[in-house]
């Protein structure tokens, strides 16, 4: 039987996304084929696509049903998901015998590898394709999963993370095509007949690959990793957070189908789902058929992933302290504003949220005068007391907390110093079992050991310290201290010194970390995008790959030289 999915079709359809793509991390212009807006999609938005009401009804319908993916080697059902929102999801999930399901996914691995790096880049642009269709009905998968507000989870969840999964692939085409697939070769030997070999180039993956899927952004976190590994021609095993399941099951079933149209075996995508307390992510990430291994989440895990992994190629994004050094500000309103936002956005609960708000101690330079320590650090609650003060939009900034552990955490941040700005409970008519809070920000010194353990460990959630240090140089000194020794996801800085700037700059290049300079605008520290910025830079404790650059790729599978007498 053909395949519906046809070499053909396939590029028709996909080729021209693909190049642009590739033009876009060449220039790292501003590009994206997949629209932010939820009135694009449906009826007068992309062909195909979901509208509002189709999106929820999918995902209302999948709600307390049994997912069935249709892999080998199911044994039984788990589920047990609740929404940070409140209720339960009730989906059953596929729980696997992996003696069953790893040689499975390992049998279609040769035809895969032999489809060549087009056609594998083509495929995944398909699964992506199809995706962004039901973009409206990811959006309530993730937001129901990760707590986000339906829009950060319709934008983050949907076009934010395909635009990142399409990046993975042009990537990895990218350094896939670097060598010819074949050369004839002849070296001259003088009065005697040259030496002729013909020669063939293929890439050549490595093995499975398995990615262990985070709770509060299963599909941006996941869907690089995820792409890098299947267009570079690797099986790839989904183990998402237990309490994330939905995005990434669904996104598992859709490339399963594509797989199979287009000619290939769907158990190259499987899905891992674990049953409550099983914990199989250790058990997998040792087992030798793992090669490649794909982890968002705690430092401790993490870390134990790059050590006890040895068969396997390892890439962590873990915690960080980010930090943003204030020294003088043009807009001291534009910078108030951007803060409170960066520190509101889903509840703080981001890699790339600030946490160490470094002062001086005699204050800044703003063009609304001088302002001390303690000036600023009020003016900096009142902002995020303006943002939120009114609840619906609140509702819409915040989320909901993803764990109870981020409340406790929150909770007992009240006892680390002089709180600066209490949280306060938002009420959520439409979710009442939602658990909504406001950021608070704490006073601490950086000249206090008690303090230093507070501020120089991460605290994730709706958690601020305003850092008071004796000067700017100090201040600049304790970031790279930080940066070096906790790693960090994002620096910012606000200042109008030439010599300040360069020296926080100097800082980030020393120690590889992402840097943002005087964001008084509409863009945030805590946001990236795709094609054009780095998330991580793999070069700082915080994560040891950058979502995404040739590195992230290059890894994931070896060239394989044969040569032939001519």
């Amino acid at each position: 039987m053909a395949a519906e999915l046809s070499p053909h079709l396939l590029s028709e359809k996909h080729r021209p996304t693909l190049d642009q793509a590739l033009d876009a991390i060449r220039t790292r212009a501003y590009w994206s084929p997949h629209p932010e807006h939820p009135k694009a999609y449906g009826e007068g938005g992309a062909t195909g696509s979901l509208s509002a009401a189709e999106g929820k009804a999918a995902f209302d319908a999948v709600l307390n049903t049994r997912l069935d993916l249709g892999q080998p080697g199911t044994d039984g059902w788990t589920g047990g998901e609740v929404s940070p929102y409140g209720p339960e999801l009730g989906v059953e999930y596929p729980h696997a015998d992996l003696d069953v399901l790893l040689p499975a996914m390992r049998a279609g691995m040769p035809a895969w590898r032999a489809a060549g790096p087009e056609t594998r880049a083509l495929v995944c642009l398909e699964i992506l394709a199809r995706i962004s269709a039901r973009t409206h009905e990811f959006a309530h998968a993730v937001m129901h999963t990760s707590g986000q507000a339906f829009m950060m989870a319709f934008q983050a969840g949907g076009p934010h993370a395909q635009d990142r999964g399409l990046e993975a692939v042009a990537y990895a085409y990218e350094e896939q095509i670097r060598t010819p697939r074949s050369a004839d070769w002849s070296k001259p030997q003088g009065k005697r007949d040259p030496l002729q070999l013909q020669k063939s180039f293929t890439a050549a993956p490595r093995g499975l690959s398995l990615l262990i899927g985070c709770n509060t952004f299963p599909t941006w976190n996941g869907y690089p990793g995820l792409f890098a590994s299947l267009a570079t021609g690797n099986p790839v095993l989904v183990k998402p957070h237990p309490r994330a399941v939905l995005p990434l099951a669904l996104t598992v079933q859709l490339a399963r189908e594509v797989l199979a149209e287009a000619g290939f075996d769907p158990n190259l995508v499987a899905l891992a789902a674990e049953r409550p307390g099983e914990g199989i992510a250790k058990t997998l990430a040792l087992r030798p058929e793992i090669k490649i291994i794909d982890y968002t989440g705690s430092t401790a895990f993490g870390d134990w992933l790059e050590t006890h992994a040895r068969q396997a190629q390892v890439y962590t994004e873990k915690a960080g302290v980010n930090t943003i050094v204030l020294d003088s500000t043009d807009d001291y309103r534009g910078m108030l504003s951007n803060l409170a936002f960066s520190l509101s956005l889903y509840s703080g609960q981001m890699c790339t949220t600030p946490q160490n708000l470094l002062i001086p101690r005699d204050g800044i330079t703003t063009d609304a005068g001088e302002k001390t320590y303690d000036e600023v650090v009020a003016d900096i609650a009142a902002a995020v007391t303006g943002l939120l003060g009114d609840d619906t939009r609140a509702n819409a900034l915040l989320g909901a907390l993803v764990n109870p552990d981020v409340k406790a955490r929150l909770e007992a941040a009240a006892d680390l110093g002089e709180v600066a700005l209490p949280s306060r409970e938002v009420a959520n008519p439409e979710f009442p079992d939602a658990v909504v809070r406001t950021p608070t920000v704490v006073k601490l010194d950086a000249t206090k050991p008690d303090d230093e353990e507070h501020f120089l460990s991460e605290c994730f959630g709706p958690v601020a310290f305003a850092v008071a240090v004796d000067s700017t140089a100090d201040a600049v000194e304790l970031l790279r201290r930080t940066v070096r020794d906790q790693g960090a996801m994002t620096v910012g800085a606000y200042t109008t010194s030439p010599e300040v700037e360069r020296a926080v700059e100097d800082v980030c290049l020393d120690e590889s970390a992402q840097l943002s300079l005087n964001l008084t605008g509409g863009v945030y520290v805590n946001q990236t995008a795709a094609f054009s910025d780095f998330h991580g830079s793999g070069g700082n404790p915080a994560a040891n790959a950058a979502l995404c650059d040739g590195a992230f790729v290059s890894n994931r599978f070896r060239m394989v030289e044969v040569r032939r007498q001519a």
